[in-house]
């Protein structure tokens, strides 16, 4: 590569960082899409960390096992949460993108507001539930009561402050729909900075600090979390950005409440239809026994330090098919769509064989007993054989839910995960007796079919039409 070439390159990622404004509806489509990836991939990068970091921390206490148990099981609950994030914040960036592609960034602005309103009123009353019952949450997910005592205060933080993950992922949906990915990357970034600092300082103790252990990692989670979204929410009100908010945009609305739900609904099921998988796979690999288990959590934890990135670049589909689709240039939303596809593929392509080569490294680093590595390894390695398929099916659902269309996902993720990969998995485990090496094995298989179903409904261009 020649100097110019490096210096053009190294320009493009610094206008991509400080999140300098751009037409997403104008110009080459693989500038508009390297100038939203790039802070994308980044911000999701930002929220992997958090997993590694609570990973690392967590894996060396005494009673390793049981902490990862803990953290698994509470995870694959709070993932509840997740979903309806997720499915709020589709609507949030599929609105606000078609409306910034319509040039009316006031209309924006009151749908990203509306959004905000509706998710804080579903998330207060899962916040409560969540901290009184979470010890009947463990129990339910089939943690003994030795493991209950151990770390239901860890599950009571994540679960009763879980409005921060909703404010987090939510408010970063409204600045992706504006096409100011920047300042979603920027937000995680400050969260990761306070994570990394309290998490030992608040597992481990030091000084007048107490050791809260496993406590003290959902403590460090939640206030990391807490402080993104308050520059979240100075960024959103100091009027510099292409998102101008004003309280009087917090008047609710019924109808655009009812316009936001309606495209919120099936998205937030086409995550709660994937998450309820995982919950469902984490059962089965339990009834293997503890290492199992951790294993599994493990190498879950690093196979989504590199989906997230992935997942991070697929978003750029969402926010150029929003605006594209809002200025009148669907022939132009879709081609964005199928380079973000290829740029994707090429990225999983490179992590398969990352994982491959050095999975007994990576694993190492985060598990101490031989047994939960050797598990975490055979995990990874056939979890990562779906790679590829997995980059280019969340291109195509995210090209969906951009455009509003978020109930074509939520059928094929139905589809996918409980009629084919929920029975696969328990073929696998329990009539063939391959045990959590079932579970695993049915994971590249079912993403592997979505992809393709995606890939052919894509193709069809139904999306288009979709009015929001």
């Amino acid at each position: 590569m020649t100097t110019s070439k490096v210096s053009s390159a190294f320009t493009l990622f610094k206008k991509a960082i400080r999140g300098d404004e751009m037409d997403y509806t104008q110009g080459t489509i693989r500038m508009s899409v390297v100038m939203l990836a790039i802070p994308m991939i980044l911000e999701m990068s930002m929220e992997s960390v958090f997993a590694l970091v609570d990973l690392y921390f967590v894996g060396h206490l005494p009673e390793s096992d049981k902490a990862q148990q803990v953290v698994g099981l509470t995870e694959s609950v709070i993932t509840i949460i997740y979903s309806i994030a997720i499915g709020i914040s589709m609507a949030a960036t599929a609105l606000v993108a078609r409306r910034i592609g319509e040039k009316d960034p006031k209309a924006a602005a009151r749908a990203g507001a509306q959004t905000t309103m509706l998710a804080i009123m579903i998330t207060a009353v899962l916040s409560l539930a969540g901290y009184i019952f979470a010890d009947d949450i463990l129990r339910l997910m089939g943690a003994t009561e030795e493991t209950i005592d151990y770390g239901v205060d860890y599950t009571r933080i994540l679960m009763g402050g879980s409005l921060v993950i909703m404010l987090l992922f939510l408010i970063n949906g409204i600045f992706r729909g504006a096409g100011d990915a920047s300042m979603a990357m920027k937000s995680l970034v400050i969260a990761n900075i306070a994570n990394i600092i309290l998490c030992p300082l608040l597992i481990r103790g030091w000084g007048p600090v107490p050791a809260y252990g496993l406590t003290g990692a959902a403590m460090a989670t939640t206030i990391g979390r807490g402080l993104g979204v308050i520059y979240q929410l100075y960024h959103l009100f100091d009027g510099k950005g292409v998102i101008k908010m004003a309280l009087s945009y917090f008047k609710p609305d019924w109808k655009q409440m009812k316009q936001v739900i309606a495209i919120a609904s099936p998205g937030t099921i086409q995550f709660l239809v994937g998450s309820g998988s995982w919950i469902v796979l984490t059962a089965i690999v339990a009834k293997s026994g503890e290492a199992a288990s951790a294993g599994y959590i493990t190498a879950i934890r690093i196979v989504m330090f590199f989906l997230l990135p992935a997942w991070g670049l697929s978003n750029a589909a969402a926010t150029l098919v929003g605006q594209n689709l809002g200025a009148g240039q669907p022939k132009r939303a879709e081609e964005s769509v199928l380079k973000t596809a290829k740029y994707n593929a090429i990225f999983m392509g490179i992590v398969t064989l990352l994982f491959f080569t050095t999975a007994p490294y990576i694993t190492g680093f985060f598990a101490e007993k031989e047994e939960t590595r050797r598990i975490a390894i055979e995990a990874m390695l056939i979890i990562s054989s779906g790679y590829i398929f997995y980059g280019i099916g969340m291109v195509m659902a995210n090209a969906f839910n951009g455009a509003g269309d978020t109930r074509t996902p939520t059928i094929i993720n139905a589809l996918g995960f409980w009629a084919f990969q929920i029975p696969l998995a328990f073929f696998l485990s329990d009539t063939l007796h391959l045990g959590a090496t079932g579970a695993f094995i049915a994971i590249p298989v079912a993403e592997t079919a979505i992809a393709a179903a995606a890939f052919v409904m894509f193709r069809r261009g139904r999306w288009k039409m979709v009015k929001v």
